[in-house]
């Protein structure tokens, strides 16, 4: 069950901040975000090794994608495609809203159920492909303020990781990317700390017998246009080693 963040502040000079943490097979390998992709070289991703799209990435105009898996969809599914395809097309635009519009119009049935976030300097969207049996792929234009998805629906209550963890990023120091200050943020998405009963998978960071666990963290600041300012992209890893948080070269 991935997690993203995204904030959105018209206005500021950092107008979409983004938080994810990827969970995955530890066994799964993976390269951390670089530009992998030769056709595309605009595309700045990690690397699923075994399936060869991404989780979640940036290109050179300013757009940001990632992809969940909804509830009960973890892994590839027989005659399915792959859906790190889909971030890589919807990096494949110079526009959030055309690459919303695009990705909406896919095949459902080509593809397991997920939660896709694409955002822009602009505009934000959550596009759901909830019905396994192939229903429409839903678009919702994301509003100002915090929002965060998982398995389930935007802001779902239900979810225990939602529901612990989105008043503790509404009260936590906003990042301020033009000074690399990202602390607070940081720490909630490194945050291991199990709920009172235990449950592994309400805290952030997680690692189970399985096999399954968290093992890369990501985060991406868009710029405002007009003020001289670039997109920040850091990237921490905790599976199968982990790696210190960094900036990824743009």
């Amino acid at each position: 069950m991935c997690t993203f963040v995204i904030l959105r502040r018209p206005g500021a000079d950092y107008p979409v901040l983004i938080a994810a943490n990827r969970d995955e097979m530890i066994a799964r390998p993976w390269l951390e975000p670089a530009r992998h992709w030769p056709d595309r070289p605009e595309v700045l991703a990690g690397k699923d090794e075994l399936a060869g799209g991404t989780w979640f990435g940036l290109n050179d105009h300013g757009v940001a994608a990632g992809i969940l898996n909804r509830y009960g969809s973890l892994g590839p599914g027989p005659g399915a495609r792959s859906r790190g395809e889909l971030v890589l097309e919807a990096l494949d635009h110079a526009d959030a809203a055309e690459a919303a519009k695009a990705l909406a119009a896919i095949d459902p049935k080509s593809y397991r159920s997920f939660n896709m976030i694409i955002a822009d300097n602009r505009d934000a969207f959550w596009l759901s492909h909830a019905d396994p049996g192939g229903g429409p792929v839903t678009l919702a234009a994301l509003k100002p303020g915090l929002s965060m998805i998982a398995a389930g629906d935007l802001d779902d209550n239900e979810t225990l990781r939602l529901r612990r963890y989105r008043p503790r990023f509404l009260a936590a120091s906003l990042p301020d990317p033009a000074r690399g200050q990202w602390k607070a943020w940081e720490e909630l998405l490194a945050d291991d700390i199990a709920d009172p009963k235990g449950d592994p998978q309400s805290a952030m960071r997680f690692t189970l017998e399985s096999g399954f666990a968290t093992v890369s963290s990501a985060l991406i600041a868009l710029p405002a246009p007009g003020k001289g300012l670039k997109p920040v992209f850091r990237f921490a890893a905790w599976q199968p080693q982990p790696a210190p948080w960094r900036d990824i070269p743009l």
